[in-house]
């Protein structure tokens, strides 16, 4: 009997090709997808369980995964959550494959962070087609999260159900700085990030004087929703810019009523004016402040404008 491959990469002076590991407790259909994977051009890794896979994954991080959901030990979907929670690893596309084909499992599989899932017996062609298409959407992801990483910028994708799918090192850094680097604080950092995808916007203090922002940036992906920090300095550029700004003596009442949390409707009544005159000096406050919403020029002004 021929032995079982664990692993089938090209030579060193070749061409780089995705890797995909393949992990399934049986030898028969371990030999199968490696020989179909190496027909199609990937370089090919195998394990048998979830500890093999994880030396794999410590030697290289693959373009791909397709996972046997049903194994002995830890199974396919315990392996899938552990990827999916390592950051290094999350942005590995997992395709599950098993005999398994009730609604209930199908859900666990996807709940978990696989991407697509295919019913036992295999059909080589299917598999090969759904591969492909994920690895390529992940690759073409990836190169816009490294663009993202070289520009400095804080970007971090929440999943469907308000986990961190993904965060630039950059963020990590400033979450961490806001809210601690352990797993209580991650979940507290996840939970305001919530907030911000919900309102639009959040703030929190980030120490060392400073504010951490972030504002919703719309969807990043199926189920995905992306947001965009800023660390700014209390007293930042915007800070300055209200200090030396020639609000008029009205913009600055209407301002300072904001900040106390009036609505327009409420300024209008107060300060004897229309509603659309209202609207009209937030606007010409929020030209001269340099910002877009309601939360930031509040903010500005809560810190700056004298308070009763």
């Amino acid at each position: 009997m021929n032995p079982l491959p664990t692993e089938t990469l090209a030579p060193a002076n070749a061409p780089a090709q995705p890797v995909i590991l393949v992990v399934d407790d049986a030898p028969e259909t371990l030999r199968m997808l490696c020989d179909a994977l190496v027909l199609e051009g990937y370089d090919v890794l195998a394990a048998r369980d979830t500890l093999e896979a994880l030396e794999r994954f410590e030697v290289t991080v693959p373009d791909g995964v397709l996972l046997d959901a049903v194994m002995p030990g830890r199974d396919g979907f315990d392996l899938c959550t552990q990827i999916k929670s390592t950051p290094a690893w999350s942005h590995v596309p997992v395709l599950f494959m098993t005999g398994l084909s009730e609604t209930d499992q199908i859900i666990r599989g996807f709940a978990c962070g696989g991407v697509d899932y295919v019913v036992k017996p295999l059909r080589v062609p299917e598999v090969m087609a759904r591969l492909a298409t994920h690895v390529r959407n992940a690759r073409v992801a990836r190169l816009a999260r490294e663009a993202v990483d070289v520009a400095g910028m804080g970007t971090v994708l929440l999943d469907s159900q308000g986990r961190m799918a993904w965060r630039s090192p950059q963020a990590a850094d400033w979450l961490a700085q806001a809210f601690g680097a352990n797993e209580a604080a991650q979940a507290t950092a996840a939970q305001w990030l919530g907030r911000a995808r919900d309102d639009g916007e959040a703030h929190t203090p980030a120490g060392n004087n400073a504010r951490l922002v972030a504002r919703h940036m719309g969807q990043g992906g199926p189920g995905e929703s992306m947001l965009l920090l800023t660390q700014t300095q209390a007293d930042n550029a915007a800070l300055q810019r209200l200090r030396n700004v020639a609000l008029t003596p009205r913009e600055t009442e209407v301002l300072s009523w904001l900040a106390k949390g009036k609505t327009n409707r409420d300024i209008a009544d107060i300060l004897g004016m229309s509603h659309r005159t209202v609207n009209k000096h937030l606007e010409h406050v929020f030209e001269k402040l340099g910002v877009e919403t309601r939360s930031a020029a509040a903010a500005i002004a809560g810190r700056l404008l004298p308070q009763d």
